[in-house]
């Protein structure tokens, strides 16, 4: 969240940014009234406690019991002053923590202004495969080349569930080392997180998990307890170092984890979202970095570097997007996106994306409590949080289906996931 006296005291340029991302309703008067409020009380208390001082300071000098019984009357009236302020200060700080979960992080001044029309393209890798045979999309490659299961996900656990079989199983497999071992080389401490996480860790990281509506909500929640299944491996690793005080000398401090994620995909529907493309259910491997304030701008050029590499390497077309303020997250401060070229997407075609990586400054810390102290200042600070995605597994079987598949109904593998898949190419199975 943003700091109560930053909004305070830059209510207008909040206001501002609130707009630029779509955030009309965000309470921006409202925290100022609460944070003003708060600050007058705390005042007050500060004024009503020395009370007690100078009457303690009395009792030393009181020769008489009538001196002194009025000493302690005056005192026990003072506790309850406080007292009194103490709950009026309670009320203000949980109606104040609430509302500030409703505002989104500043922008950065580079970002496009607008919605997903503003989006802007600043990077291309290769281009869009020519083909000369009607290609597949990925759906009919999993149903002649028997890669996935679809019905069968549906039978045991609904729509948008599915059973990856064969050498789809195996590609999830090999993305995941791939993906694993690109990272750690990269000097990324290699994590297996929970698939579970406290309902105070998903609103930590920006989530809303008691979302009332069912249309926006994204979040599986466990009936009876405070815990959700999480969306991204980013809530779990965000979380590890909840209410700590990290060393400067350890920063940064770089996670690549891998979890399965769980989305409910509510509104989702169209041509566009079948098969694996938007699931409840996939596989990924999720970079995470915390880091000081000055380093932040340059960890996130990393992390969209080894996004790159990571696609480079599996030879698919994509491009790199600057995400426009209306369609970013409200954690992220700046957000890129890689979007690959499918060709089974849309009619003819289409960019799709795969993954993101943000920004998200000390919006998530200030939340989860997550500081850092240092020799070159005194007391703590807030760390900048980033994170980014390596490979959502789905997403990356879908392009290299569409994209590696051949003429003779085979889909070459690409070398790099070879060696753990085992093989060169799916060959359609024999039938009979």
């Amino acid at each position: 969240m943003l700091d109560a006296d930053f909004i305070r005291q830059n209510a207008e340029a909040v206001k501002r940014n609130c707009h630029q991302r779509g955030v009309s309703a965000a309470p921006v008067d409202r925290v100022v009234a609460l944070e003003t409020q708060r600050k007058e009380l705390v005042q007050r208390r500060s004024a009503t406690a020395a009370k007690k001082n100078e009457i303690s300071k009395k009792f030393p000098t009181a020769t008489t019991p009538e001196e002194k019984q009025a000493l302690k009357e005056q005192a026990a009236a003072v506790d309850q002053d406080v007292a009194a302020i103490d709950e009026q200060l309670k009320a203000v700080a949980s109606e104040l923590h609430a509302q500030l979960l409703l505002i989104p992080n500043m922008t950065h001044p580079d970002a496009p202004v607008g919605g997903e029309e503003a989006n802007r393209v600043v990077g291309q890798f290769g281009e869009p495969r020519q083909f000369d045979f009607p290609p597949l999309d990925h759906v009919e490659l999993c149903e002649k080349l028997d890669l996935a299961d679809f019905e069968a996900g549906a039978k045991v656990a609904g729509q948008k569930f599915y059973f990856l079989k064969n050498e789809a199983a195996l590609l999830e497999v090999a993305l995941v080392q791939y993906a694993l071992q690109h990272c750690r080389r990269a000097g990324y401490t290699p994590i297996v997180t929970p698939d579970l996480a406290r309902v105070d860790v998903l609103e930590g990281i920006g989530f809303m998990p008691r979302d009332p509506n069912p249309q926006t909500r994204q979040i599986y929640t466990i009936a009876d307890t405070d815990l959700c299944l999480i969306a991204t491996a980013e809530i779990t690793l965000g979380g590890m170092h909840r209410d700590q005080i990290l060393d400067e000398a350890e920063l940064p401090k770089r996670y690549v984890g891998l979890s399965h994620c769980f989305r409910t995909e509510a509104g989702a529907a169209g041509r566009d979202t079948r098969g694996l493309y938007r699931v409840h259910q996939f596989t990924k491997v999720e970079m995470f970095a915390f880091c000081t304030p000055e380093s932040s701008d340059a960890i996130h050029e990393e992390i969209r570097t080894l996004e790159e590499q990571i696609f480079q390497g599996l030879g698919l077309c994509y491009r790199v997007i600057d995400t426009a303020t209306g369609d970013l997250g409200g954690p992220a401060y700046r957000k890129y996106d890689l979007e690959a070229w499918m060709p089974g997407r849309g009619q003819g075609g289409a960019y799709g994306e795969i993954t993101s990586t943000s920004n998200c400054t000390d919006f998530q810390a200030r939340r989860l409590g997550i500081r850092y102290k240092g020799k070159g200042f005194k007391g703590t600070r807030f760390v900048h949080t980033l994170n980014g995605t390596a490979v959502a597994c789905t997403r990356a079987i879908i392009a290299i289906l569409e994209n590696y598949q051949q003429a003779d109904g085979s889909v070459v593998i690409p070398e790099v996931l070879r060696p753990w898949v085992g093989q060169d190419r799916i060959q359609p199975k024999k039938r009979g």
